[in-house]
Parts: structure tokens; sequence; C-alpha cells
């Protein structure tokens, strides 16, 4: 039956949520609540998301229970949860409506004038966090859903009255063809996510489509310095806003560009004006990009300059985007989320440039599938840094059915060391760490663990010696 998710998510509705802990359902819990609509949801965990949910009159069960979808009018259900899962089978054996997450947010994007989704195979993080800082600092009290928690925030979303809302948008499974942008920002287009996806025509596919989502008056801001992307938005029958590290034909380019301490300030060109002067907080070309893709969205959708400025300006980075955890033993720790071979390039080329003395790698590898189809381009990546701590790959929403693993990495590394556990890790990096050394843990999965643990493991040695 093709039901439309618009008459069930009205004021007076009652609409539970499968995974409302996750980081882009518990938002959209709020949003519902706040249009008048009533709100369940369950999770499998409890969790300051969960807590916080309830504060708000949302009630959540721990654990997925056939009952908890008897009083709703629909279902809607996070992408980690199936259609084996007890809730999900009790809602459509009652002829109870289930729909996507996506779906969801698609369907609220609609009723805001301005709907900016950010979009990429990396840096969608980030750039979202940018927008949100920048919209903030504009006073247009946005609406914001991002897969990461931003300082400024204090989570993952924010729910606001203005007539904007900002929006990280993950091409997996298409979920972001569900969206409905008036803005569609393309940061970059590479093979990933072959677990779903074809081949790359597939996934520029996918990413064509979703620029053909946007309004004629709306506008598709991209990277003119990805080829990929270039290729896939040529196509979509919408006019290019183009960004460019380099290019002085594209739309928004940097210039006057200097470096302090590996941080960059340059002005922002827009159409052969200066529109603003960015002095960031954050390292690497690559956020350089990002910044110009923040700040191109933010032309387009009148914001002035000043408030680009002190929003870029105030931007520290998102969690687990380089995020400090702390030091141990003369060495600092910071963690990353990169998990794709461009992103771990870029982050260990801008950790390279901060004048460290060695550079530790702690990687977790994410899914069996992309660690085999992008294996050469770990490698590569994973030869910028001094030394490398692998730990075992994170399967997520996989099992092993290709015979890959870690070691199987380690063996064309040099003095790379593979962990069968996260304490192991933990324990190796106390060893290696000396004064001066950066040491990374990175990875999409929960090798953040690792760093936080010899991080309070040097707090207890630092305290041992007071005493």
């Amino acid at each position: 039956m093709d039901w439309n998710i618009e008459n069930y998510i009205k004021p007076g509705a009652c609409v539970h949520l499968v995974g409302v802990g996750g980081v882009s359902m518990a938002p959209l819990a709020e949003v519902l609540k706040g249009k008048g609509v009533e709100v369940t949801g369950s999770d499998m965990q409890e969790s300051g998301t969960v807590d916080h949910l309830r504060t708000l009159g949302i009630p959540v069960t721990i654990g997925h229970r056939p009952e908890s979808v008897a009083q709703a009018g629909c279902v809607i259900r996070t992408a980690a949860v199936h259609d084996d899962n007890l809730e999900i089978a009790a809602a459509r054996s009652a002829g109870i409506p289930v729909f996507e997450r996506a779906q969801a947010w698609g369907a609220i994007m609609r009723h805001y004038p301005n709907a900016l989704c950010v979009a990429g195979t990396h840096g969608k993080t980030t750039t979202t966090s940018m927008c949100t800082h920048i919209f903030l600092a504009a006073d247009r009290d946005p609406s914001v859903m991002i897969g990461g928690t931003l300082p400024i925030l204090g989570a993952g979303h924010r729910v606001g009255h203005g007539d904007t809302i900002i929006a990280e948008s993950c091409e997996y499974c298409n979920s972001f063809l569900s969206f409905a942008p008036t803005v569609a920002v393309v940061l970059n287009v590479e093979a990933d996510h072959l677990d779903f996806f074809k081949d790359l025509e597939d996934i520029q596919a996918s990413f064509r489509a979703f620029g053909a989502l946007v309004p004629e008056r709306g506008h598709v801001v991209v990277n003119g310095d990805n080829k990929n992307a270039m290729e896939a938005m040529s196509g979509c029958g919408r006019p290019l806003f183009r960004f460019s590290l380099l290019d002085k034909t594209a739309d928004c380019y940097r210039d006057h560009i200097t470096w302090e301490r590996g941080l960059p300030s340059f002005d922002i060109i827009v159409r052969g004006e200066k529109y603003a002067h960015a002095a960031l907080r954050v390292g690497g070309e690559h956020n350089i990009a990002n910044a110009l893709a923040a700040a191109s969205a933010a032309w387009v959708l009148g914001v002035p300059g000043k408030a680009v400025e002190e929003g870029l300006n105030g931007f520290t980075g998102a969690g687990r985007r380089f995020e400090r955890k702390g030091g141990y033993h003369g060495a600092e720790v910071y963690d990353d989320y990169a998990h794709h071979p461009d992103e771990l390039r870029a982050l260990l080329t801008m950790a390279r440039s901060l004048g460290f003395r060695r550079l530790l790698c702690a990687f977790q590898p994410h899914t069996y599938s992309r660690t085999a189809a992008l294996f050469n381009e770990f490698i590569a990546a994973l030869r910028l840094a001094d030394v490398v701590v692998l730990a075992e790959i994170f399967p997520a929403r996989e099992t092993d059915t290709l015979g890959m693993s870690s070691a199987k990495l380690a063996e064309f590394l040099p003095g790379a060391v593979c962990c069968a556990s996260l304490e192991g890790v933990t324990a190796h990096l106390a060893e290696l760490a000396q004064p001066g050394d950066l040491i990374l843990t990175v990875g999409a999965g929960d090798i953040y663990l690792a760093g936080e643990a010899l991080v309070e493991a040097g707090k207890i040695i630092s305290f041992s010696l007071l005493i």
C-alpha cells in the first residue's frame, strides 16, 4: 500500500520510533513532539539521549517489544532496524504503516522555506557543523540534524524556530533521496558503501538524483575540485554553484591564504568580490574546502559575510573530528572518525603539518567490504603515519565473508602491530608514547575508547606521582 507519511505525522497523531536513541532519531523525536505529535520510542539501551527524551515527555522503552507499537498510528525506524525486528514485524502484522527515518526528515523539510542538505563521501559532519555556526551567528535560529556532537549545541541536533533546517545527508541506501533540499551541497563523490552501491557510477547516479531534488529556484553547491562530483552533478539539471581551493573562475574560492601553527587564514571570494575573511581553528586543506562549501551555502541563502566570519572563526571542530582527548606521558591524544582512505589521508597529512615529534595512528577499519574494496588505498594512507597500531575490523552491519582482517593490512605496513582487543591497543600505545608525540585513534567504530582509556591511565599515573 502507498502510504503518505505526511498524513501520519500531523498534530494529535501517535508515532512510535524504533531506535529512538540514535543520532538522527532523537532530534526527529523532538521535532515531531514540537509539532504536537504524540511520540513514543524504544531503544536497545539506556543513554543520556534516552534520559533527555524522557524529560521532554517522550516515553522510551528499553528493548523491542511487539506491544510497544499497539497504540501507534505509524512506526518510524532507523536504518539499523530490519524487518525481522519484533516491533517492525508486529506493526506490519497489524497493518500499521512503517516508514524510514529519512522519509520522516524529508516530510519535515518540506515545511521549511530553506532546507540546506550537506552531502558527500566525507566532510559532511564538519561542513554541516560549520553551516550551523554560521546560521546561529546570523541569528537565523535554524533547526539542525548532524551525525555527530557539536559543542555549541551540546548535542547533534537543534530544534529552532527559523525558516532554515540544516541536515547532514547520507547517500548510504539512497537515504538522502527521501530528503527535500532547496540547497544541496555536494562535497565530494568517491567509491564507498560498496556493500550497497554497485560501483562509482552507481554512486554518482545517486548523487545526481539528489541534486535533481532541488527546485528550479534552489541551488546546487558543488566542489569544483572533485572530478567525480562534477561529473555526477553536471547531469542533475540544475545550475551549479562551484567552490574551489585554486580555480579563480569558480563562484567561490579562497585568496590571500596564510598559515600559523598549522591553522589557515584566508579571504573568501564570491563572484569576484570579497565576501568574508576566515581564520579557522581547525587545520588542513580539506577543512578550507569545507569552509568554502559552508560559505557558499550561506551566500546563496543571503547570509551576510560578517556572520560567516563569526561562525567559522568560532568553530573548533565537531565531536570525533580531530577531537582532543587529553595527554599521556607528554604525548597529545586526539580522536577522529575518518574511515575512508581519502579522509584518512587528509587527516594524517594535516596532522603531520602540526610539528609533533612522531605521529602514532591507532586505526580501526570499518566493515570488511570497505576494507577489501579500498585495501590498497588504505595502505597508502596509513604509510603517512610514523607508527601504525591496528585494531580488529569493526564489523558494523556485516559478517566476514571475504576473509578480510586487520592482519592483512599489517602485512603491507612495516612495523605495524595488530591488536586483538581495544585493551591491547591502549596497552601498546602506552608502551610507545613519548613526549612530543601525537597519538591518533581513528575509525568510525569504538576505537575512541582506546584513546580515552589511555588518557584516564595518564591521569591515574599523574595523580599517583602527586601523593
